[in-house]
């Protein structure tokens, strides 16, 4: 019972972590966009994280934290299911975190950005502006002009795809072990069976009035 125990914890514990690093990769740069308007204006650097080239990746991965959660209330053919279900979310997490990434996604991305900034911004003949420096300066952000996309965020992405795999991992070990792991205890299901007399102060009750306190109702004198 106790190596069953652990190993339900390690499997819970395994898919949380999975999930947890699915979310945490995709909040880091996977792109940059670098924009070139015409002189003097610089070149804008504009970094596009996983969540706004995936965003479906951190959301299957938060669904798959409720499975974890779900395979504790749960047991035998329903947990089954619930490992399914958990193994599917991880794969469908690692489909869409290793979809190739187009350039033309990270532009719109970064363009969005852009415009979504402390200023906001406007758009006017394909220059989105606004935004301020570090001394309250007002300057202007332009993402005009050819624009390139540079891909940086490898080491992130294969994270992300690891953490889904791991999630996934998680949910096929609910399928094949979850009828021998602990279940949640009598006392918090509903509409529970558990026979009168057995918690202590029922016990005390029984003795109080000289009955057998491990007997059925049916056979207390």
């Amino acid at each position: 019972m106790p190596a069953t125990r652990r190993e339900f914890a390690l499997v819970l514990l395994a898919g949380a972590a999975g999930a947890g690093l699915v979310v945490l990769a995709v909040r880091q740069a996977w792109a940059h966009a670098i924009f070139t308007p015409p002189r003097p204006l610089p070149a804008q650097d504009v970094p596009v994280t996983g969540q706004q080239l995936v965003p479906l990746a951190s959301a299957l991965a938060l669904a798959a934290l409720a499975c974890l959660a779900a395979v504790i209330a749960t047991r035998a053919v329903a947990r089954r299911a619930v490992g399914v279900l958990l193994a599917v979310l991880g794969a469908a997490a690692a489909a869409v975190a290793s979809t190739g990434v187009r350039a033309s996604a990270v532009l719109s991305a970064a363009r969005a950005s852009a415009l979504d900034g402390p200023l906001g911004g406007s758009t006017t003949g394909g220059t989105s502006s606004g935004g301020a420096s570090a001394n309250g300066t007002v300057h202007e952000i332009v993402v005009s002009g050819p624009g390139q996309a540079v891909m940086a965020g490898a080491p992130w992405r294969a994270a992300a795809v690891a953490g889904a795999v791991v999630i996934m991992l998680a949910g096929l070990a609910a399928v094949w072990r979850g009828s021998r792991w602990p279940v949640m205890s009598s006392r918090f299901e509903r509409g529970s069976s558990r026979p009168r007399g057995t918690d202590s102060a029922s016990m005390w009750e029984s003795l109080s009035r000289d009955a057998d306190p491990t007997a059925d109702d049916g056979t207390r004198s």
